[in-house]
């Protein structure tokens, strides 16, 4: 890489992986950099992910985003977790919300706490702890001082990229309306050295990042990096996707739906709801999966319902000589756990701690692609916790969940928490206070707990637990409605 002009980066595809990089990098590096965005108006993009999790808060922070002017362009809503229905069984459901959940101490976390009075009689619902969980099930949301309640964003994802675009332009992006007609490499040491397109022009570059989508224009067509297939852990393969028109308030909260071959996704936005079906086609084909999505939808569909095939799984590099993959280009999980913008923002991120100066070292290459590795591992096992840990046993595709052989790590967590009620988080893994939420939700119950827990009375724990009880209800009785929150916010 060239150390005597600015360093020209070319982003690959749009969509919400491409413009959020490209916003990214304009703001935070713009003085150093030439960055040319290339996607064509004649390409859909699938529109990755309308719910979100708290990291875009603090990405938005980074990019210096307006919170009112960016929920008024998306028409978005505020999000506290997520409802997960059906999943532990037919007919019961949890809220896995973003906060955490009662107080722990040095020694212990508060399940341990909580499963001794459950014991003794003494506690109430795990969730009832959570001040996040307990305002979005009562509809109610503010900010707090202090970030007092953890949040995320229900979005428009076409919308949030029309965003982005503006402020990335804003900043001296230039943009290219074509498609890549070839990927030109070097033959000294295959990295690609320019775009062609079918407009006639040839973009040249020193860094590329591939938001070409499920294909890899970049970093799969042209330097044949490798997939690594998880669909033996995560079988669903296909999505049926509808838009309908809002028939009440929106909910500060996601609904999971689980049926019998997938789940449902229903997002709520200020105008319409997105829905979605996630299902297994070696048990149901897309025409019983569309029917069984326009017979659980509520509003006029906005739009033609289209089913979107994918592959669980990962790039066997994310970062592959001079091309940097993002989105769906680098991977895919479904998105039960609303972790797809997560992962853009963390390979953007990690991209701008380890950006180039001059020529690119191997070691940073390596250290990208063992981070990235690390993230989508750990939030790969948190997604099939939700399938593996259920009573369910109604059909085909629960039962091969629940006896399915697990990755290694999942299969250690879940033994350490049924056995002793431990849960540790490992480095900067994304979740942490989540792992005990969505165990409990599905129906692992530990064994034991920490034996410090008997340090205290019972008249000593009733009041501890109490008391947290007690100062959440204060605090979500005093909380507007969300919808008339939101309408105060976006006016």
């Amino acid at each position: 890489m060239q150390t005597n002009h600015k360093t020209r980066v070319v982003i690959a595809g749009g969509g919400t992986a491409g413009w959020m990089a490209a916003a990214a990098l304009t703001r935070t590096m713009g003085k150093c950099l030439d960055v040319t965005l290339v996607e064509s108006s004649d390409i859909g993009t699938v529109g990755v992910g309308e719910a979100t999790i708290p990291t875009l808060v603090f990405f938005h922070q980074l990019l210096k985003v307006s919170e009112r002017e960016f929920m008024t362009a998306t028409q978005a809503t505020f999000k506290l977790g997520i409802n997960f229905e059906n999943w532990r069984d037919c007919g019961e459901n949890y809220l896995h919300a973003f906060g955490v959940t009662g107080k722990d101490c040095w020694a212990a976390g508060f399940q341990h706490f909580w499963f001794k009075g459950l014991e003794k009689g003494l506690s109430s619902d795990f969730g009832d702890y959570c001040l996040e969980r307990v305002a979005a099930e009562a509809g109610k949301f503010a900010h707090l001082p202090n970030n007092g309640l953890n949040y995320a964003y229900h979005i428009d994802a076409t919308r949030y990229a029309q965003f982005l675009r503006k402020l990335a332009e804003g900043e001296g992006l230039t943009r290219i309306d074509a498609k890549i007609k070839q990927v030109n490499t070097r033959p000294e040491d295959g990295h690609i050295s320019s775009l062609s397109l079918d407009n006639g022009h040839t973009v040249e570059g020193d860094l590329f990042i591939d938001c070409t989508g499920f294909k890899g224009l970049l970093i799969e067509q042209a330097l044949h990096t490798g997939y690594e297939d998880w669909s033996h852990w995560l079988p669903c393969d296909r999505a049926v996707a509808v838009q309908t028109e809002a028939t009440s308030t929106p909910l500060p909260y996601t609904r999971s739906i689980a049926h019998q071959s997938g789940w449902q996704w229903r997002i709520p936005l200020q105008q319409r709801v997105g829905n979605g079906l996630v299902f297994c086609s070696q048990y149901q084909s897309e025409q019983e999966a569309l029917d069984l999505l326009m017979a659980n939808i509520d509003g006029k569909p906005l739009n033609s319902p289209r089913v979107i095939p994918f592959r669980t799984g990962r790039r066997r590099k994310q970062w592959n000589r001079n091309c940097v993959a993002l989105g769906l280009a680098s991977g895919f999980l479904e998105p039960l756990e609303s972790t797809s913008i997560h992962l853009i923002q963390q390979g953007i991120v990690r991209l701008l701690r380890m950006f180039p100066h001059g020529a690119i070292e191997p070691t940073d290459v390596d250290e990208f692609n063992r981070q990235a590795d690390f993230d989508i591992e750990h939030i790969r096992d948190f997604i099939i916790l939700h399938y593996h840990v259920t009573n369910r046993d109604d059909s085909a595709f629960w039962r091969h969940c629940r006896q399915m052989e697990v990755p290694a790590t999942l299969a250690h967590r879940i033994e350490l928490f049924k056995r002793t009620g431990r849960v540790f988080r490992e480095g900067s893994e994304l979740f942490d206070d989540s792992w005990q939420q969505v165990m409990i939700g599905q129906g692992l119950m530990p064994r034991s707990h920490h034996p410090i827990v008997s340090m205290m009375s019972d008249a000593e724990l009733t009041h501890f637990l109490n008391q947290i009880k007690h100062n959440i209800a204060r605090t979500v009785e005093r909380l507007p409605n969300h919808g008339d929150y939101l309408r105060t916010f976006c006016q």
